[in-house]
Protein backbone atom coordinates (compact mmCIF):
# COMPACT_ATOMS: atom_id res chain seq x y z
CA UNK A 1 0.00 0.00 0.00
CA UNK A 2 0.71 3.18 -0.51
CA UNK A 3 -1.43 5.51 1.81
CA UNK A 4 -4.41 4.23 3.48
CA UNK A 5 -6.86 7.29 2.98
CA UNK A 6 -10.14 5.43 2.31
CA UNK A 7 -11.89 1.80 3.63
CA UNK A 8 -12.60 2.25 -0.05
CA UNK A 9 -8.71 2.13 -0.70
CA UNK A 10 -8.64 -1.82 -0.04
CA UNK A 11 -9.75 -4.82 -1.57
CA UNK A 12 -11.00 -7.91 0.28
CA UNK A 13 -7.75 -9.61 0.26
CA UNK A 14 -6.13 -6.41 1.98
CA UNK A 15 -8.78 -6.08 4.15
CA UNK A 16 -8.33 -9.94 5.45
CA UNK A 17 -3.97 -9.35 5.50
CA UNK A 18 -4.47 -6.35 7.95
CA UNK A 19 -7.09 -8.27 10.26
CA UNK A 20 -4.60 -11.09 10.06
CA UNK A 21 -1.61 -9.52 11.01
CA UNK A 22 -3.23 -7.97 13.58
CA UNK A 23 -4.49 -10.99 14.82
CA UNK A 24 -0.35 -11.59 15.10
CA UNK A 25 0.24 -8.15 16.86
CA UNK A 26 -2.79 -8.98 19.27
CA UNK A 27 -0.35 -11.47 21.19
CA UNK A 28 2.05 -8.79 21.80
CA UNK A 29 -0.11 -7.14 24.31
CA UNK A 30 -0.51 -9.96 26.40
CA UNK A 31 3.03 -9.83 26.75
CA UNK A 32 5.75 -8.45 29.76
CA UNK A 33 7.26 -6.31 27.54
CA UNK A 34 5.56 -5.21 24.19
CA UNK A 35 8.52 -4.42 21.76
CA UNK A 36 9.39 -5.40 18.30
CA UNK A 37 12.04 -4.42 16.56
CA UNK A 38 10.29 -4.48 12.95
CA UNK A 39 10.06 -0.65 12.08
CA UNK A 40 13.15 0.17 13.93
CA UNK A 41 14.56 3.67 11.63
CA UNK A 42 11.75 4.51 10.73
CA UNK A 43 9.76 7.55 11.86
CA UNK A 44 6.21 8.33 12.38
CA UNK A 45 4.74 11.58 12.39
CA UNK A 46 1.26 11.93 13.98
CA UNK A 47 -0.20 15.38 12.87
CA UNK A 48 -3.64 15.94 14.93
CA UNK A 49 -5.42 19.18 14.15
CA UNK A 50 -8.09 17.88 16.21
CA UNK A 51 -8.49 16.79 19.71
CA UNK A 52 -8.20 12.77 20.44
CA UNK A 53 -7.73 10.66 22.79
CA UNK A 54 -8.38 7.03 21.84
CA UNK A 55 -6.72 7.40 18.05
CA UNK A 56 -3.78 9.24 18.79
CA UNK A 57 -2.47 7.49 21.82
CA UNK A 58 -3.07 3.89 20.10
CA UNK A 59 -1.04 5.32 17.12
CA UNK A 60 1.76 6.73 19.50
CA UNK A 61 2.34 3.02 21.02
CA UNK A 62 1.29 1.30 17.62
CA UNK A 63 4.69 3.00 16.39
CA UNK A 64 6.43 2.69 19.54
CA UNK A 65 6.16 -1.08 20.21
CA UNK A 66 7.01 -1.99 16.60
CA UNK A 67 10.36 0.28 17.67
CA UNK A 68 9.40 2.87 15.43
CA UNK A 69 10.84 6.80 16.23
CA UNK A 70 7.01 8.40 17.02
CA UNK A 71 6.89 11.93 17.00
CA UNK A 72 3.30 13.59 18.15
CA UNK A 73 3.02 17.02 16.18
CA UNK A 74 -0.35 19.29 17.64
CA UNK A 75 -1.93 22.20 15.66
CA UNK A 76 -1.69 24.11 18.85
CA UNK A 77 2.55 23.20 19.12
CA UNK A 78 3.26 23.67 15.48
CA UNK A 79 4.14 26.49 13.19
CA UNK A 80 0.07 26.54 11.95
CA UNK A 81 -0.35 28.42 15.23
CA UNK A 82 1.33 30.91 13.99
CA UNK A 83 0.01 31.20 10.43
CA UNK A 84 2.06 28.69 8.71
CA UNK A 85 -0.18 26.76 6.06
CA UNK A 86 -0.25 22.79 6.00
CA UNK A 87 1.39 22.36 2.72
CA UNK A 88 4.42 24.21 4.12
CA UNK A 89 4.13 22.28 6.97
CA UNK A 90 3.81 19.09 5.92
CA UNK A 91 6.61 19.85 3.22
CA UNK A 92 8.81 21.01 6.25
CA UNK A 93 8.74 17.69 7.83
CA UNK A 94 8.76 15.68 5.14
CA UNK A 95 12.15 17.30 4.34
CA UNK A 96 13.47 15.95 7.25
CA UNK A 97 13.26 12.66 5.98
CA UNK A 98 9.83 11.30 7.89
CA UNK A 99 8.67 7.81 6.60
CA UNK A 100 4.89 8.09 7.24
CA UNK A 101 2.38 10.74 8.41
CA UNK A 102 -0.55 9.86 10.60
CA UNK A 103 -3.41 12.52 10.16
CA UNK A 104 -6.25 14.19 11.76
CA UNK A 105 -7.94 16.71 10.26
CA UNK A 106 -11.40 18.76 10.86
CA UNK A 107 -11.84 19.17 6.94
CA UNK A 108 -13.38 16.61 4.60
CA UNK A 109 -10.47 16.05 2.21
CA UNK A 110 -7.45 17.28 4.01
CA UNK A 111 -5.33 14.46 4.29
CA UNK A 112 -6.17 13.08 0.60
CA UNK A 113 -4.98 16.45 -0.36
CA UNK A 114 -2.17 16.30 1.94
CA UNK A 115 -1.00 12.87 0.58
CA UNK A 116 -0.42 14.30 -2.60
CA UNK A 117 2.13 17.01 -1.44
CA UNK A 118 4.69 14.43 0.32
CA UNK A 119 7.29 11.53 -0.40
CA UNK A 120 5.81 9.90 3.05
CA UNK A 121 3.24 7.19 3.49
CA UNK A 122 -0.19 8.56 4.85
CA UNK A 123 -2.80 7.70 6.72
CA UNK A 124 -6.09 9.48 7.37
CA UNK A 125 -6.77 9.24 11.08
CA UNK A 126 -10.09 11.22 10.30
CA UNK A 127 -10.59 13.93 8.26
CA UNK A 128 -14.31 16.08 9.17
CA UNK A 129 -16.81 14.05 8.50
CA UNK A 130 -15.60 12.21 5.58
CA UNK A 131 -14.16 8.83 6.76
CA UNK A 132 -12.07 7.30 9.48
CA UNK A 133 -10.50 3.25 7.73
CA UNK A 134 -8.50 2.64 10.50
CA UNK A 135 -12.02 3.22 13.33
CA UNK A 136 -13.68 0.63 10.66
CA UNK A 137 -11.04 -1.82 10.04
CA UNK A 138 -10.62 -1.99 14.14
CA UNK A 139 -14.01 -2.45 14.10
CA UNK A 140 -14.43 -5.20 12.07
CA UNK A 141 -11.49 -6.93 13.31
CA UNK A 142 -13.40 -7.19 16.96
CA UNK A 143 -16.59 -8.15 15.60
CA UNK A 144 -14.82 -11.05 13.28
CA UNK A 145 -13.25 -11.97 16.86
CA UNK A 146 -16.62 -11.77 18.07
CA UNK A 147 -18.56 -13.90 15.57
CA UNK A 148 -15.46 -16.58 15.83
CA UNK A 149 -16.31 -16.79 19.55
CA UNK A 150 -19.66 -17.81 18.22
CA UNK A 151 -18.61 -20.51 15.86
CA UNK A 152 -19.33 -18.66 12.95
CA UNK A 153 -16.97 -17.93 10.07
CA UNK A 154 -17.12 -14.96 7.22
CA UNK A 155 -19.49 -11.92 6.51
CA UNK A 156 -21.96 -13.16 3.81
CA UNK A 157 -25.11 -12.41 5.62
CA UNK A 158 -24.45 -10.73 8.31
CA UNK A 159 -26.28 -7.77 9.10
CA UNK A 160 -24.87 -4.99 10.82
CA UNK A 161 -26.98 -1.79 11.81
CA UNK A 162 -25.29 1.20 12.74
CA UNK A 163 -27.72 3.96 14.59
CA UNK A 164 -27.53 7.67 15.58
CA UNK A 165 -25.39 10.88 14.63
CA UNK A 166 -24.83 9.45 10.21
CA UNK A 167 -24.39 13.43 9.63
CA UNK A 168 -21.54 14.09 11.72
CA UNK A 169 -19.74 10.61 11.67
CA UNK A 170 -16.72 10.24 9.95
CA UNK A 171 -17.15 6.04 11.01
CA UNK A 172 -19.87 5.50 9.09
CA UNK A 173 -18.95 6.11 5.87
CA UNK A 174 -15.73 4.17 6.40
CA UNK A 175 -17.82 1.27 7.80
CA UNK A 176 -20.48 1.07 5.20
CA UNK A 177 -17.29 0.59 2.59
CA UNK A 178 -16.20 -1.54 4.25
CA UNK A 179 -18.39 -3.81 5.22
CA UNK A 180 -19.65 -3.84 1.43
CA UNK A 181 -16.33 -5.21 0.61
CA UNK A 182 -16.30 -7.69 3.39
CA UNK A 183 -20.04 -9.37 2.12
CA UNK A 184 -22.43 -8.27 5.07
CA UNK A 185 -25.25 -6.01 5.07
CA UNK A 186 -25.55 -2.83 6.65
CA UNK A 187 -28.35 -0.69 7.96
CA UNK A 188 -28.52 2.89 8.54
CA UNK A 189 -31.12 3.77 11.48
CA UNK A 190 -31.35 7.71 12.00
CA UNK A 191 -33.61 10.60 12.42
CA UNK A 192 -34.10 12.07 9.41
CA UNK A 193 -32.46 15.20 10.16
CA UNK A 194 -29.03 13.22 10.91
CA UNK A 195 -29.09 11.39 7.95
CA UNK A 196 -26.26 12.39 5.31
CA UNK A 197 -26.93 13.94 1.88
CA UNK A 198 -27.25 11.49 -0.70
CA UNK A 199 -27.62 8.32 1.57
CA UNK A 200 -30.26 6.60 -0.28
CA UNK A 201 -27.05 5.58 -2.66
CA UNK A 202 -24.80 3.98 -0.56
CA UNK A 203 -26.20 0.78 -1.02
CA UNK A 204 -27.59 0.27 2.22
CA UNK A 205 -31.20 0.08 3.80
CA UNK A 206 -32.12 3.14 5.51
CA UNK A 207 -34.60 3.40 8.54
CA UNK A 208 -35.89 5.88 11.14
CA UNK A 209 -37.61 3.01 13.16
CA UNK A 210 -34.57 1.29 15.39
CA UNK A 211 -36.89 -1.20 16.93
CA UNK A 212 -38.30 -2.16 13.71
CA UNK A 213 -34.55 -3.50 12.46
CA UNK A 214 -33.16 -4.61 15.81
CA UNK A 215 -34.51 -7.74 16.82
CA UNK A 216 -32.79 -8.76 13.37
CA UNK A 217 -28.88 -7.71 13.37
CA UNK A 218 -25.67 -9.49 14.14
CA UNK A 219 -24.74 -5.95 15.77
CA UNK A 220 -25.20 -2.69 17.01
CA UNK A 221 -23.40 -0.37 16.47
CA UNK A 222 -24.06 3.07 18.29
CA UNK A 223 -22.66 6.29 16.93
CA UNK A 224 -21.96 9.33 19.58
CA UNK A 225 -24.80 12.38 19.16
CA UNK A 226 -21.89 15.11 18.37
CA UNK A 227 -23.40 18.13 19.82
CA UNK A 228 -20.47 20.12 19.13
CA UNK A 229 -20.94 19.76 15.86
CA UNK A 230 -24.38 20.92 15.78
CA UNK A 231 -25.70 24.49 15.25
CA UNK A 232 -29.46 24.61 15.68
CA UNK A 233 -32.24 22.21 16.52
CA UNK A 234 -31.52 18.34 15.08
CA UNK A 235 -33.65 16.80 17.29
CA UNK A 236 -36.11 18.38 20.14
CA UNK A 237 -34.62 17.11 22.69
CA UNK A 238 -32.07 14.63 24.63
CA UNK A 239 -34.85 12.57 25.94
CA UNK A 240 -36.92 12.29 23.14
CA UNK A 241 -33.88 11.42 21.22
CA UNK A 242 -32.73 8.49 23.81
CA UNK A 243 -36.71 7.01 23.59
CA UNK A 244 -36.47 6.34 19.61
CA UNK A 245 -32.89 5.99 19.13
CA UNK A 246 -30.94 5.22 22.17
CA UNK A 247 -30.16 1.53 23.26
CA UNK A 248 -31.70 1.75 26.37
CA UNK A 249 -32.16 -1.46 29.07
CA UNK A 250 -35.22 -2.36 27.02
CA UNK A 251 -33.87 -2.66 23.60
CA UNK A 252 -31.02 -4.55 24.93
CA UNK A 253 -33.37 -7.39 26.30
CA UNK A 254 -34.78 -7.16 22.28
CA UNK A 255 -31.16 -8.46 21.01
CA UNK A 256 -31.20 -11.84 19.55
CA UNK A 257 -28.61 -14.17 20.77
CA UNK A 258 -25.08 -13.82 19.73
CA UNK A 259 -25.81 -9.47 18.72
CA UNK A 260 -22.82 -7.72 19.89
CA UNK A 261 -22.98 -4.35 20.61
CA UNK A 262 -20.28 -1.80 19.41
CA UNK A 263 -19.45 2.01 20.04
CA UNK A 264 -16.35 4.11 18.27
CA UNK A 265 -16.31 6.00 21.35
CA UNK A 266 -16.23 8.46 23.47
CA UNK A 267 -19.76 7.76 24.50
CA UNK A 268 -22.50 9.98 25.68
CA UNK A 269 -23.92 7.44 28.35
CA UNK A 270 -27.76 7.88 28.55
CA UNK A 271 -28.25 9.53 25.60
CA UNK A 272 -27.39 7.20 22.76
CA UNK A 273 -26.56 4.50 24.96
CA UNK A 274 -27.36 3.31 28.57
CA UNK A 275 -24.61 2.12 30.86
CA UNK A 276 -26.57 -1.17 31.22
CA UNK A 277 -25.46 -1.53 27.09
CA UNK A 278 -22.44 0.29 27.21
CA UNK A 279 -21.18 -2.61 30.07
CA UNK A 280 -23.27 -5.79 29.17
CA UNK A 281 -21.80 -9.54 28.43
CA UNK A 282 -22.11 -8.77 24.85
CA UNK A 283 -20.57 -5.06 24.41
CA UNK A 284 -17.38 -4.91 22.77
CA UNK A 285 -16.57 -1.30 23.55
CA UNK A 286 -13.07 -2.04 25.36
CA UNK A 287 -12.83 -4.52 22.77
CA UNK A 288 -12.32 -2.12 20.02
CA UNK A 289 -10.44 -0.05 22.25
CA UNK A 290 -7.63 -2.61 22.52
CA UNK A 291 -8.06 -3.52 18.79
CA UNK A 292 -6.88 0.10 18.12
CA UNK A 293 -3.50 -0.88 18.80
CA UNK A 294 -3.06 -4.16 16.82
CA UNK A 295 -4.88 -3.15 14.05
CA UNK A 296 -2.85 -0.01 13.89
CA UNK A 297 0.33 -1.84 14.26
CA UNK A 298 -0.87 -4.04 10.99
CA UNK A 299 -1.71 -0.64 8.83
CA UNK A 300 1.95 0.73 10.32
CA UNK A 301 3.52 -3.04 9.02
CA UNK A 302 1.76 -3.31 5.98
CA UNK A 303 3.17 0.45 5.12
CA UNK A 304 6.48 0.85 6.17
CA UNK A 305 7.28 -2.82 6.99
CA UNK A 306 8.41 -3.91 3.32
CA UNK A 307 10.09 -2.19 0.22
CA UNK A 308 9.84 1.33 0.46
CA UNK A 309 11.18 2.08 -2.91
CA UNK A 310 7.95 3.68 -3.86
CA UNK A 311 7.49 5.67 -1.09
CA UNK A 312 11.19 7.47 -2.06
CA UNK A 313 9.48 9.26 -4.93
CA UNK A 314 6.56 12.15 -5.22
Amino acid sequence: MRHLLSAADLTGEQIGSILNTAEEMHQLQGRAIKKLPTLRGRTVVNMFFEDSTRTRTSFEMAGKWMSADTINVAAKGSSVSKGESMRDTMLTLDAMGVDCFVIRHPSSGAVAQAAGWVRAHVVNAGDGTHEHPTQALLDAFAIRRHFRQLGTEGWVGKKIAIVGDLLHSRVVRSNVLLQRTLGSEVILVAPPTLLPTGVEEWGCQVTHDLDSVLAEVDVVMMLRVQRERMQGGFFPSAREYTEFYGLTPERLNRLKDGAAICHPGPMNRGLEISSAAADASRSLILDQVTAGVSVRMSVLYHLLGGDDSQGATR
